[in-house]
């Protein structure tokens, strides 16, 4: 297992474990649990070098994490679950990239299966987002993944790759992005991809990076896993090639359960 460490952190690939709270905590509650985190982190010698830890809270919430981060110095890092393909405008509930540079969020979800679904966000859709976020300095974490119907009709990569192909037409060999493997399948199922079945799939996606961005991309570019992701079987995504850390959905809510993930390190080899 340290020679699979070593190659990500030699090729600069730093574990990244990511939580979208999705629809809750309001940003009082926000507060807490990014102070607790962070405690429960410091307590445990969490060494935040060796693996990435973000958040990713409500719009509303933003704010008050900006200062509680600021203003305690925390080495937790958060960014924005969506954002606006448009700068400014009459776009009513929209959240431009601007405003999400201005409050220092560092990352920015973007074609998250949820949106692809309950919005309508098409593949075009994507790609101006992931646009509007590199053009606002923000890292885009590129969500793609099947459905079961998808799977059965196409088979395994075929949909998230066609999916990254599709959103990594305006981005330039040069940007900094994440992208985030999401079989719909297993979101919230309690129904994980086994770690081999997610390897598959992310080699096929940094295959892409390859063929689309260089080399050079595709080596330093961090492909998550994501759906159902649990501290029992964190460790199993963690041993392979080229899956760089979790984008973690309902268990990024249970403080012990997200930090449990976060130290896999620690109990999983």
């Amino acid at each position: 297992m340290a020679s699979v460490n070593s190659a990500k952190q030699g090729a600069g690939r730093v574990p990244l474990i990511a939580g979208n709270w999705k629809m809750n905590l309001d940003h009082l509650q926000a507060i807490a649990f990014v102070q607790k985190l962070a405690w429960n982190l410091k307590d445990a010698g969490h060494n935040f070098a060796d693996v990435e830890v973000a958040v990713f809270p409500p719009f509303t919430d933003l704010r008050a994490v900006q200062n509680l981060v600021a203003a305690d110095k925390l080495p937790l890092i958060y960014g924005a679950q969506d954002l606006s393909a448009a700068d400014s405008g009459a776009y009513t509930g929209e959240i431009s990239g601007q405003f999400l540079s201005k409050l220092d969020c560092t990352y920015v979800i973007i074609g998250h299966s949820e949106r692809r679904m309950m919005h309508a966000e098409t593949d075009e859709v994507v790609a101006a987002k992931i646009a509007a976020a590199l053009k606002h300095g923000l890292v885009p974490v590129i969500c793609v993944g099947e459905s079961a119907q998808d799977l059965e009709e196409f088979g395994p990569s075929a949909v998230p790759v066609a999916q990254l192909r599709k959103a990594l037409e305006g981005v330039k060999s040069a940007s900094d992005i994440v992208v985030a493997y999401e079989p719909v399948w297993a979101i919230g199922s309690g129904k994980a991809a086994t770690p081999v079945e997610a390897e598959n799939v992310c080699a096929a996606l940094r295959a892409v990076l390859l063929e689309v961005l260089g080399a050079d991309v595709a080596e330093k570019t961090r492909v998550l896993y994501g759906g159902s992701v649990k501290m029992t079987n964190i460790g199993g995504f963690m041993k392979q090639p080229n899956v760089d850390g979790a984008l973690v959905g309902g268990a990024s809510l249970d403080i012990d359960e997200f930090s449990g993930i976060i130290r896999y390190q620690k109990h999983a080899f």
